[in-house]
């Protein structure tokens, strides 16, 4: 076993001497993500992306590094981005296809494996290929069998694009959770008063003033698109509107709909549609859309992406259906990764950005997080505005710590110590706010891919003036 801690010496000793030098500074960040010194390897792979911002070695180092904190969302951007370009190498896009197929966006992972391997075979993984159902088979020659359809004789199922492909019918177990009753509304929902106007203006008047909207020829329904930084309340924000409007509510994640059989997935997501059609009114949500709706530029290879995207349209659009009284939100961290055409009026024509939470809504988090802890006389409102930018998730983790230090304290004293103001503040100055990564992405986007306005809102967050 390599001794990293001496490793780790001899490289930090030789960048006094030559700081710049970027491939030191790689095996460096490497090194410490070998040693689980996460947040040091965060450091030095921005620090060589400072030196040199077409690093893909410490844009990979860094992904990686944010995937074993958890920043799943800041890790797939990197990899979004690198295996975009087009003159990635095979090897790193081997790289991003084992971080797509870790974040269950398998579509993703399998184009990308096949990208590699067409720029070059000799990266071939088997295990990666066979997480991905990949078998010699597959491939003939240098041609993926992507448009070879072969009935097997006495069998239900027959093989596209390299994939076995069952009956398609959907079965009873495939149904989906039942459809909820919310028990809180927009009362619940500190803050964020901005985003709740737009919703009363797209979904609660048009559902409590039918007559007036049929009048002019307007039906009830229609979509919102939710984007902001993760754990920003957005699923939150989208069960209260249901509350608001006495509507089911049905939550829906990528292991609701994607399926590793061909055509399972468009089939799922129209069994989706259909319930909430049978529970009107009914507000359907849907988490992560960009990875059911990725920008079909994006999808390099295959064609299972594109086939449910346009499934996704079909069932927006209620070509075969009647979307009458079904409300649809659907949230994302990367609405830039989301095809265009959702954006078309009658589908997601609102895109709405859900920021950091703001003051009011900070306090109301705070708050929530501490009732039934021992607690003495805790300003909220004094912690609140010290935590700018932080996230509800970052705000729970900031209580999480305090009660961890006070649980010490008790042990040693065998009494329960009371949470003060001070703990609290003293808890915040150990964490950073998660949304700076997304924070940063955005505003890149922003200023130089926005040409439409969509993503003006971020930079008023960031009091930025184009």
């Amino acid at each position: 076993m390599p001794d990293n801690n001496a490793t780790i010496t001899a490289l930090r000793e030789a960048l006094e001497i030559s700081p710049d030098n970027v491939p030191l500074r790689c095996h460096l960040g490497e090194t410490l993500l070998a040693d689980n010194d996460i947040e040091s390897a965060e450091t030095e792979f921005r620090k060589v992306l400072i030196f040199d911002p077409r690093s893909d070695r410490a844009k990979l180092g860094l992904s990686r590094a944010y995937g074993a904190q958890g920043k799943n969302s800041a890790a797939l951007v990197i990899v979004e981005d690198l295996a975009a370009a087009p003159d990635a190498s095979a090897v790193v896009l081997v790289t991003c296809a084992e971080v797509f197929l870790k974040n269950n966006m398998r579509e993703d992972a399998l184009a990308t494996y096949r990208r590699a391997l067409d720029r070059d075979p000799g990266v071939a993984d088997s295990i990666l290929a066979a997480r991905l159902g990949i078998t010699p088979e597959t491939r003939a020659g240098d041609v993926w069998e992507d448009d070879l359809e072969e009935e097997e004789e006495g069998s239900d199922s027959f093989i596209v694009g390299g994939r076995r492909r069952q009956s398609t019918e959907v079965d009873d177990e495939d149904t989906f959770t039942e459809t909820e009753r919310p028990d809180i509304d927009f009362s619940a929902v500190g803050g964020m008063e901005d985003v709740k106007d737009e919703i009363r203006l797209k979904i609660i008047l048009p559902m409590s003033n039918k007559e007036l909207y049929a009048t002019y020829g307007k039906k009830t329904g229609g979509g919102i698109l939710l984007y902001g930084p993760p754990g920003c309340g957005k699923t939150h924000i989208a069960r209260a509107t249901a509350g608001e409007v006495k509507a089911g509510f049905m939550s829906i994640g990528l292991n609701d709909v994607l399926d590793m059989w061909i055509g399972r997935s468009e089939e799922k997501l129209h069994a989706v549609f259909e319930q909430a059609r049978n529970n009107t009114p009914c507000v359907l949500f849907f988490d992560e859309v960009d990875a059911l709706g990725a920008s079909r530029s994006d999808i390099r290879s295959g064609t299972g992406g594109r086939h449910l995207i346009n499934q996704f349209l079909a069932e927006l659009d209620g070509i075969d259906s009647n979307n009458e009284g079904v409300l649809i939100l659907a949230a994302t961290n990367a609405p830039w990764h989301v095809d265009s055409a959702f954006r078309r009026p009658g589908r997601f024509d609102r895109v709405i950005f859900v920021p950091p939470p703001d003051d009011l809504a900070r306090e109301v988090i705070l708050g929530l997080q501490l009732h039934g802890k021992p607690v003495d006389d805790v300003d909220c409102k004094k912690v609140a505005r010290k935590l700018t930018d932080f996230s509800g998730a970052d705000i729970a983790a900031i209580v999480d710590v305090t009660v961890e230090d006070k649980l010490r304290d008790a042990m040693k004293s065998g009494v329960p110590v009371p949470i003060t103001t001070g703990d609290l503040l003293k808890a915040s100055g150990k964490l950073k706010p998660t949304t700076k990564d997304w924070l940063a992405s955005a505003r890149n986007y922003a200023l130089y891919s926005n040409e439409s306005g969509l993503y003006d809102d971020v930079l008023t967050y960031l009091k930025i003036r184009k």
